[in-house]
């Protein structure tokens, strides 16, 4: 435990020369290394070696756990309980150990979460969307994963939150200083609510990198990532890609054809994600066998429940004007007393009246008939 303190303070996130240190030397011997200088390990120039060994001067895992401890936050380290199997995917570029906030076990929750991720300048119906999928989610079971930027991100949480259901953010600094500062109270509240979770030490700030490798975080903890907005640089990217190589299910909700801020999700929708519009359309794929979405289709019209021969029979008749029942015969391809009785159905349904020899659409039937055409 103090000596992966120790290199979380050392080591930058996702460092992979890193990781294969401690995969092959084991933790106690790259801390001691580290510690005592000398000749620098495999993978590490002279400059990058001397500047871990000055980080390594100043690292005090001590600090760092008391630090965490006034903040309410724990360290959570592979081979523990509460550690998510999920994150060894990464190999070497696998966290070091995640400092936590909040009550919840961060395995549990993850075995049953999805992200919601996008961008940060987004627009309205983007922000509504986020917020109805998180809601729906939430209303599902599933826990909602983001990472605490504005934007999407903030929509996502509050749409969870909103829902009285499950979110996390995954930080790019330490848990105890929330970032952007605008939404202190909103990490505040997951915290109390949800779990705030993030791999660099207490008091670490956010850099563009970090931002970046945070990411792969996301996207390995969770069973799949939604993109809801995103332009074609847009960090939610980075977290599509990740969730791809991993094998996680990879979603995009689309926008309208003319958007910048929806063009990156469109390159994904033309690679290999798929297109989702609400929560139930991502149950689908996350979910168990059988977690299907309602079948979508229009409004039943009442002359949908009418019998096929029926159907024909009434669409025989003109638009304006009568037929005769041999008339009407001819266009529904049946025989005149067939035609003839089925328009004394449809007499009683109200559907058509009678005019001399000739048959006429009531109004019912006309609105009817015209509910179940498209305007175009």
């Amino acid at each position: 435990m103090l000596g992966r303190v120790f290199l979380a303070r050392v080591l930058e996130p996702g460092d992979e020369v890193g990781g294969r240190w401690v995969r092959e030397r084991g933790v106690v011997e790259v801390v001691r290394r580290l510690r005592e200088g000398g000749r620098a390990l495999p993978g590490a120039g002279e400059k990058r070696w001397a500047g871990l060994c000055a980080r390594a001067g100043k690292a005090d895992p001590h600090r760092d756990l008391a630090a965490a401890r006034s903040a309410g936050a724990r360290f959570v380290i592979p081979g523990t309980a509460e550690w998510p199997g999920q994150l060894d995917d990464l190999g070497d570029a696998r966290p070091l150990g995640l400092w936590v906030r909040g009550g919840p076990s961060l395995r549990m929750w993850a075995l049953r979460s999805v992200a919601v991720v996008g961008a940060r300048a987004c627009t309205e119906y983007g922000a509504h969307m986020a917020t109805a999928l998180a809601a729906g989610l939430a209303e599902r079971g599933w826990v909602v994963v983001s990472g605490g930027a504005y934007g999407i991100d903030g929509a996502a949480h509050r749409g969870a939150l909103g829902a009285g259901g499950a979110t996390a953010a995954v930080l790019a600094c330490g848990v105890d200083r929330p970032y952007p500062p605008g939404h202190t109270a909103l990490i505040t509240r997951i915290a109390e609510q949800g779990l705030v979770v993030g791999e660099l030490p207490p008091g670490d700030h956010p850099t563009p990198s970090r931002f970046v490798l945070r990411n792969r975080v996301i996207a390995a903890l969770t069973r799949g990532t939604v993109v809801v907005e995103a332009a074609y640089r847009s960090g939610s990217l980075v977290t599509a890609r990740a969730a791809r190589r991993l094998g996680r299910h990879v979603m995009g909700v689309p926008g309208p054809a003319t958007s910048a801020l929806s063009a990156g999700v469109h390159e994904l929708l033309r690679a290999d994600a798929v297109l989702v519009g609400d929560a139930a359309e991502v149950v689908e794929l996350v979910g168990a066998m059988g977690e299907l979405p309602p079948e979508r289709r229009g409004p039943v019209l009442p002359t949908d429940l009418l019998e096929p021969r029926t159907r024909r029979t009434l669409a025989g008749l003109p638009g304006r004007g009568t037929a005769t029942a041999a008339e009407v015969a001819r266009s529904a391809q049946t025989t005149k007393d067939d035609a003839t009785a089925r328009l004394y159905e449809l007499r009683a349904l109200g559907y058509v009246e009678r005019h001399g020899d000739g048959w006429k659409l009531t109004r019912q039937a006309m609105i009817s008939i015209r509910g179940g055409r498209s305007p175009c």
